[in-house]
């Protein structure tokens, strides 16, 4: 992996390319609630704080965020997924119109709930969140259903991110066909793990699992925490047994306030220190990551370029509450700090 560093000029060189590119999501869609308020008082009732109501709003979440994520940075983007046939699913979808996220990709069932994750925040920390939400391995029927939708995509198509967030739609059949699908193809396929899950994850191009995911998945205790990456033994051999084990072209451990580490076989770990000024909330940074690092890997990007562009991005989203996205302008003014 050479070259070190991205100049703003480079970077504003790779959002111009994405422009010209499409990546696929497929993966669990939610709809991602938040009930904003204040406190001021204890209930009687129990020692719990009383949330004075004060409004609501609504974002697409799970893999519809990375759908989010990329249209907010210019980049075309296609949504594959499950939904219900119920009012969070019309909710959803016409937030994913308005944003111009493709959605002829998400099937309908009628058997399943549409995932709704309630967030209530008070003065920009979050009290509580409520999941209602359907677990089940979806259906071979649907999955073929989303696996023909996936096809007539893919084609056209520059990259692929595939969101596991256990809500039951990425089963080994859909990894399964789509790994298939891109490799026929040539297709970039990156994948956000949940380890619960038990895939076979072998032979992708990318994978970002979080510290406590990569533990997981190389199924070895994390007993060695350093605040320098490559003094930690432990997270040393999680990179290696994954790289090893699963095979994938490219590994990104994100680490938190640590920064992230890019794994590549052959080749030393390269550890890119965070950017965040402040960490107001981490929900779906992971999605960020994802989301900038492939589309800027479709838009010709090295992997270290993509990492270190994720990595900004990340930087701006953990600095706002909610699930945020950062535009190519806000990304760009990152790079003058």
């Amino acid at each position: 992996m050479n070259g070190k560093t991205l100049s703003v000029i480079r970077a504003r060189q790779i959002l111009s390319a994405a422009q010209k590119t499409r990546v696929l999501v497929v993966g669990d869609v939610m709809l991602d609630q938040f009930i904003w308020g204040g406190v001021s008082r204890i209930s009687p009732e129990a020692p719990v704080p009383v949330v004075d109501f004060q409004r609501e709003s609504f974002m697409p979440g799970g893999a519809a965020n990375v759908a989010r994520n990329l249209v907010s940075l210019q980049t075309p983007s296609e949504l594959f997924g499950a939904i219900g046939q119920d009012d969070a699913a019309r909710k959803l979808l016409k937030l994913l119109g308005e944003q111009k996220i493709g959605c002829s990709g998400l099937v309908k069932n009628s058997r399943r709930h549409t995932s709704i994750k309630t967030r209530i925040v008070a003065h920009q920390q979050q009290v509580v969140r409520i999941d209602r939400e359907t677990r089940g391995a979806l259906d071979t029927k649907t999955t073929a259903r989303l696996i023909a939708e996936f096809k007539l995509k893919l084609a056209k198509a520059d990259a692929v991110i595939v969101g596991d967030y256990g809500k039951g739609v990425v089963t080994q059949l859909l990894l399964n066909e789509i790994k298939a699908l891109c490799h026929r193809q040539g297709v970039w396929l990156s994948l956000d793990p949940k380890p619960v899950h038990h895939l076979n994850l072998s032979n992708l191009s990318l994978i970002t699992p979080n510290r406590k995911e990569a533990f997981e998945l190389a199924d070895l205790p994390d007993d060695t925490k350093n605040a320098n990456p490559f003094a930690d033994k432990s997270l040393m051999l999680v990179a290696e047994r994954l790289l090893r084990e699963l095979n994938p072209a490219l590994l990104l451990i994100t680490l938190g306030e640590l920064g992230m580490l890019l794994c590549q076989r052959g080749q030393k770990p390269f550890h890119i220190p965070t950017v965040a000024q402040e960490v107001f909330d981490v929900s779906g940074a992971g999605d960020t990551v994802i989301a900038t690092f492939t589309l800027a890997v479709a838009a010709g990007a090295s992997p270290i370029e993509a990492a270190i562009l994720s990595n900004h991005a990340a930087g701006i989203v953990v600095g706002k509450v909610g699930t945020a996205v950062t535009s190519p302008e806000e990304l760009l003014a990152s790079f003058g700090k």
